[in-house]
C-alpha cells in the first residue's frame, strides 16, 4: 500500500468521534499488520451495514429491520414513548436499561442560532403516533441545555391537547450535559425520577 493510501485511511478514521490522528494512525497500523484478519472483515462489515441499516419508519432508530427491533418487540411497554434528540441518546438509554417502552427520535433540537425550527424536527410523526390512542405517557428525554429546554417547551405545548401525561427527565442530568456521554447510573436515576412538565 502506498503512503498516500495510508494517509487517506488515517484521515478518514480521524474524522470519527473519539479518534484523533494519533489514534487513527495506531488503528491503521494494527489493521495493516494483518489485513486479511483485521482490515478486510472490517471493510465487509462497513459495506454490509451501509446497505442494510436504515432509519425506522416508526421511531427513527437505526436498524437493519423496519420497523426496528424495539418497535417490533411486543414485550416493550407500548403505552410510553421516550422522545430523544437523536439515535445516540436512544442507544445510551438502551445501554442503561432504564426505559422499557418505545422511543421517538426528533432528529435534532430547536435552535435559533442553528436555524432549526419545529418543521425541521420529527414532531408531526410523533403527534400522529399519539393520535393512534395507545400512548398514555410521553417522556421528554432531552438534554439540559437551552436548546433542549426550548424543544421540551414546544413539545409540551403541542402535546398538551392530546391529554397524554408529559414527563421530563429529573435532576441528575447536568446542565449542558448530553445523554450519550453520561454514565448508566445517572441516566437510570434521571429517568426513574422524571416529573410532570
Amino acid at each position: 500500500m502506498r503512503h498516500d493510501a495510508i494517509e487517506h485511511l488515517v484521515g478518514m478514521l480521524a474524522k470519527l468521534p473519539g479518534l484523533g490522528r494519533r489514534s487513527a494512525r495506531r488503528a491503521v497500523l494494527r489493521m495493516l499488520q494483518d489485513p486479511a484478519a483485521r482490515m478486510l472483515p472490517l471493510a465487509d462489515a462497513l459495506t454490509a451495514a451501509a446497505a442494510a441499516v436504515k432509519p425506522c419508519r416508526v421511531c427513527g432508530n437505526l436498524d437493519s429491520t423496519d420497523p426496528c427491533r424495539i418497535c417490533s418487540d411486543p414485550a416493550r411497554d407500548q403505552d410510553a414513548i421516550c422522545v430523544v434528540e437523536g439515535v445516540a441518546e436512544l442507544w445510551a438509554l438502551e445501554r442503561a436499561h432504564a426505559h422499557h417502552g418505545l422511543y421517538h427520535v426528533l432528529g435534532g433540537l430547536l435552535s435559533a442560532l442553528g436555524g432549526t425550527g419545529p418543521g425541521d424536527l420529527s414532531i408531526q410523526p410523533l403527534l400522529a403516533r399519539i393520535a393512534e390512542g395507545r400512548t398514555r405517557e410521553v417522556i421528554l428525554a432531552l438534554p439540559a441545555t437551552v436548546d433542549g429546554a426550548a424543544t421540551a417547551h414546544v413539545l409540551a405545548e403541542r402535546l398538551a391537547p392530546t391529554g397524554v401525561q408529559i414527563t421530563r427527565l429529573a435532576q441528575g442530568v447536568p446542565i449542558g450535559g448530553a445523554l450519550d456521554v453520561l454514565d448508566d447510573g445517572t441516566l437510570a436515576a434521571a429517568l426513574k425520577s422524571r416529573r410532570a412538565v
